[in-house]
């Protein structure tokens, strides 16, 4: 099994994904890290300080302000209304919600990669694994080796598993080291507000911790991990049932990206909660965001993903291992 998997990431290395992954993930946390860059330049000067206090105060008067416009629907009302009170919270107990710094920086580019960029990049690795094998017309000498098929896509699946693992990895080492160098490399001991529930009424906040940056980032990167890996294993069943590699990633694609647009529209449409992308932005339940869909929470989105992930990893298996040669 052990020369299987080090076959396995051989061929992944010498078609040098991740090197072009690398490279993207670069590419773009320098673009964010500039536009935070401007963002906070500009409050600074509109303001004329940089007292953290000052600028959440405007941005609770600019909530305010947004909230009295008749014209807004009532789902963006509540979320706001969600905004301002968690806001308020923050300024009532003397905690900065963006203390400067690069473990800031990071927390809040995973949650914003953890539902399309993040699983783009594994989508990318996963979604040629098994089809590739057709393309390059070598499938027939995979599944007649004298090992069983069952083993050989198992090979490939902890390939899978431990690129995506690397990916999340070097997502988190860029986004640090990058916008380290232009907010400062400190603040993993920062206080930061976890627990908000969202209900009926509007925001609970009985059951509100405080946490350091570090803890909060370890759970951060623990549930985009767990996010990345339920992707990778669907666009890794494309990969099984679909011989073109370019089918299978467009599939995938209209998937992850319907998903985003659906996120802010299905409100009313209670059975989208079933749907894996309706529940991939499981970082959203740790900052207390409204949930898509009014009973969603962090223990059902789990669930649901969990179920997505065994159902796509059975029938992987299951056709992999029942593949006719020809």
């Amino acid at each position: 099994m052990n020369k299987l998997i080090q076959n396995e990431m051989m061929k992944l290395i010498a078609k040098k994904r991740l090197i072009v992954i690398a490279l993207i993930i670069g590419v773009l946390v320098t673009l964010f890290t500039y536009a935070q860059y401007k963002q906070v330049q500009t409050q600074r000067e509109k303001l004329g300080t940089s007292d953290w206090r000052t600028i959440l105060q405007q941005q609770i008067i600019d909530t305010t302000n947004r909230l009295s416009s008749s014209r807004m629907q009532d789902e963006w009302k509540k979320q706001l209304q969600i905004s301002l009170k968690q806001q308020q919270y923050y300024l009532d107990h003397d905690i900065n919600p963006a203390e400067p710094g690069a473990p800031t920086f990071m927390r809040i580019f995973l949650e914003n990669s953890i539902d399309l960029f993040l699983p783009l990049m594994v989508m990318v690795i996963a979604s040629d694994l098994v089809s590739s094998e057709h393309s390059l017309g070598s499938i027939k000498l995979l599944l007649t080796r004298p090992i069983k098929r069952w083993k050989v896509l198992l090979s490939k699946y902890i390939t899978l598993c431990l690129a995506v693992s690397l990916v999340v990895a070097i997502t988190g080492i860029l986004s640090y080291l990058i916008s380290g160098i232009v907010f400062g490399f400190k603040g993993w001991g920062a206080p930061i507000l976890t627990g908000f529930n969202v209900t009926e009424t509007g925001l609970n906040t009985s059951e509100v911790k405080l946490l350091s940056l570090w803890k909060f980032l370890l759970m951060d990167f623990g549930l985009v991990w767990f996010v990345s890996i339920v992707v990778g294993t669907l666009s890794f069943m494309l990969s099984v049932l679909i011989r073109s590699t370019a089918a299978g990633m467009g599939v995938m694609l209209a998937a992850l990206i319907s998903g985003a647009i659906l996120t802010n529209m299905v409100s009313s449409w209670e059975t989208a909660k079933y749907l894996f992308m309706v529940n991939l932005r499981l970082t959203d339940y740790m900052k207390g965001t409204a949930p898509p869909i009014e009973g969603m929470n962090l223990s059902f989105s789990i669930m649901i993903l969990f179920v997505w992930w065994a159902a796509a990893l059975f029938v992987s298996f299951f056709v992999f291992t029942k593949k006719d040669v020809y």
